[in-house]
C-alpha cells in the first residue's frame, strides 16, 4: 500500500509557530511519536496524542481529515488499534454515537481501513468494499437500535450550509 505523507492536521497559530520555529513539516509528524510531538509543540499529552493519531490515519488511502477525526471519535488512535475491528460493527457504534445514520460508503471505509490495518501492504480502496458490504447488509441487514434519521436530514435541520456540512 502507498501511504500519504501530507496530511491535513487542525493546528492552532501558536502550534504552527512552534513546528515553524523547529523548520519541522507538518508530513514530518508522521514519524514523531507523541511525547516528541508533546514536547516540541509545548501540548498537553492527549493533543500530542491527537494530532499523531490525525496524522497517521491519514496516511492511508481514502482517509481525510474528517474520517480520521471520526476513528478518533470512536476510541481509536493507532492504525494497529483497528486489526481485531469489523467494519460492519464499526459503522453500527459509530451510527450509535452521531445518533443518525450515515452513507453507505462510509461502511465501505470502515472496512478499508481495518483491511489495511490487518494487510499493511494491501494496495486497496474504499469502493473496493462496497460488494462486500451489499453481500453482508442483504444477509444480516442493520441491527434494530440503528438511528433512523439520516446524517444529511440531522445536518439540514442545524441549518448548516452544505458547503461547511460534514459528512463522514
Amino acid at each position: 500500500m502507498k501511504r500519504k505523507t501530507n496530511p491535513k492536521l487542525k493546528l492552532s497559530p501558536a502550534e504552527r509557530k512552534k513546528l515553524r520555529s523547529q523548520k519541522t513539516k507538518i508530513s514530518e509528524l508522521i514519524a514523531w511519536a507523541p511525547d516528541e510531538i508533546e514536547a516540541v509543540l509545548e501540548v498537553d499529552p492527549s493533543r500530542a496524542r491527537t494530532i499523531k493519531a490525525l496524522a497517521e490515519f491519514q496516511s492511508l488511502p481514502s482517509v481525510g481529515i474528517k474520517f480520521a477525526e471520526d476513528l478518533i471519535f470512536l476510541g481509536f488512535y493507532k492504525i494497529d488499534e483497528l486489526k481485531d475491528q469489523d467494519g460492519a460493527r464499526l459503522v453500527e457504534d459509530y451510527e450509535r454515537k452521531k445518533g443518525y445514520w450515515i452513507d453507505p460508503c462510509v461502511e465501505d471505509q470502515f472496512r478499508l481501513v481495518v483491511h489495511l490495518a490487518k494487510n499493511p501492504q494491501a494496495s486497496k480502496n474504499w469502493w473496493d468494499f462496497t460488494e462486500e458490504r451489499k453481500k453482508y447488509r442483504a444477509e444480516h441487514g442493520y441491527p434494530a437500535d440503528r438511528p433512523s434519521q439520516a446524517w444529511h436530514e440531522v445536518l439540514e435541520k442545524q441549518k448548516v450550509p452544505l458547503e461547511t456540512k460534514e459528512y463522514f
